[in-house]
């Protein structure tokens, strides 16, 4: 359940028409309900009662301030895969020990940032990280927390792009070699093991692929303790997909009742690192229409918002359904919904049924809470997008819309270019 939903032919957020924002914030923009995202946080949280677990919001989704600061207040935990992400997570008042951190890239900075801050556990991606890391612990003389995640060739069934677990795939390490890894782990003096860890994709809408991984660390887990290698955490990571247009992904009561009934009696404490399912619903992107054209065979709406803004229709082919904010009785048209990007790959929509929409109307881009400021770019000198949450009757900007000053700060000419 979300929270946009239209009165008298009118697109609302909770109890704030969209219209009036947009009158007073201008497009494009990024709107968040509070409900939404506090019920999603919930409900994924109380899914897997009866276990130990710490759910760690999966901050790549989204790093707005004001939502990780409401996960924050709700016990969340933080999954970050970078030095800024976990700088912004100490930022919106996470505990340390209630982050963990992943990436297949970590720098030698973002490493030190990590132990400095003391953060849960380390997802180790490799054997040379493992090295490094153990170093920098002992440079700064600290004990470094670590899982190593493993790649348990798992095919998730999603975009190719977003799957993670499979052999070919850039992460973890595969099952064979991870019991050297964690030979390698326990010998170094420096490094304290934690857990274990394993991330199989993402937007994944049926749980098999998510049994299928947790049977194998099992196994993995009761080698490890033949070994003498005791595991205190298993993390799951994340991946559960969200509906965008015909998906049908398990609800997260469905997905957890295997994973809550498959580790009930153990002493592990289970990690989750939802991102999507948690946030994807619970935002939009608001565009206005600048232009309609008709061309020899396509029917265009020109919007306000880009590539730049929304990057996965473009990326992934990815799916958004689009609807007026104000509904009309006009018939149906198909066309492209493109922005003012110069590439042919700009576009929000191709060869679309939907409302036929003038110049000026404004359209609501739903389920784009996740992956959506995120990954948008200034490409074309466009200044990024305002986001504003809602909550009841209120809403509040909370990442103000950039100027064309915000394109050049930092930048500076250097005195060579004037000789």
């Amino acid at each position: 359940m979300h929270h946009f939903l239209h009165r008298n032919n009118e697109l609302y957020c909770e109890d704030v028409p969209i219209r009036m924002i947009a009158e007073k914030v201008g497009t494009p923009f990024y709107l968040y309900s509070h409900a939404t995202l506090k019920r999603h946080f919930l409900v994924f949280n109380e899914a897997f009662e009866g276990l130990e677990r710490l759910v760690c919001f999966s901050a790549k989704a989204n790093t707005n301030l004001a939502i990780l600061k409401l996960f924050e207040s709700l016990g969340s935990g933080l999954d970050v895969v970078s030095g800024g992400e976990l700088y912004r997570g100490l930022k919106a008042g996470f505990s340390p020990d209630k982050i963990v951190y992943s990436g297949v890239g970590k720098r030698i900075h973002e490493i030190d940032y990590a132990l400095e801050a003391d953060i849960l556990m380390f997802n180790v991606e490799s054997l040379e990280e493992l090295e490094l890391i153990d170093e920098r612990a002992g440079l700064l003389q600290r004990k470094a927390p670590v899982a190593i995640r493993v790649n348990p060739d798992v095919d998730p069934k999603t975009h190719p792009y977003i799957s993670t677990g499979l052999k070919k795939n850039k992460f973890g390490i595969d099952m064979e070699t991870a019991i050297e890894g964690y030979k390698v782990a326990s010998k170094l003096k420096n490094i304290n093991i934690m857990g274990i860890d394993c991330h199989i994709g993402s937007q994944i809408t049926e749980s098999k692929p998510f049994i299928e991984a947790l049977e194998s660390l099992k196994k993995l887990i009761n080698e490890l303790g033949q070994m003498g290698i005791e595991i205190r955490y298993m993390d799951m990571g994340g991946g559960l997909g969200i509906t965008y247009n015909d998906e049908s992904p398990p609800h997260p009561r469905e997905y957890a009742r295997a994973i809550v009934e498959s580790l009930k009696g153990s002493n592990l404490q289970l990690i989750l690192e939802p991102g999507r399912v948690i946030v994807g619903n619970a935002g939009i992107l608001v565009s206005r229409v600048l232009f309609r054209k008709s061309g020899k065979v396509k029917e265009f709406v020109i919007v306000d918002a880009g590539m730049n803004d929304l990057m996965r229709p473009t990326l992934y082919g990815a799916f958004h359904a689009i609807e007026p904010v104000i509904s009309t009785e006009n018939q149906p048209i198909t066309a492209d919904v493109v922005g003012p990007i110069c590439e042919t790959g700009d576009f929000l929509a191709v060869d679309r049924k939907m409302p036929d929409v003038k110049k000026g109307d404004l359209i609501a881009v739903m389920s784009a809470g996740a992956y959506g400021f995120t990954m948008s770019s200034n490409y074309c000198s466009r200044p990024r997008a305002a986001e504003v949450m809602v909550k009841d009757d209120r809403f509040h900007v909370v990442r103000a819309r950039e100027i064309y000053e915000d394109l050049v700060d930092g930048e500076s000419v250097p005195p060579f270019l004037d000789d």
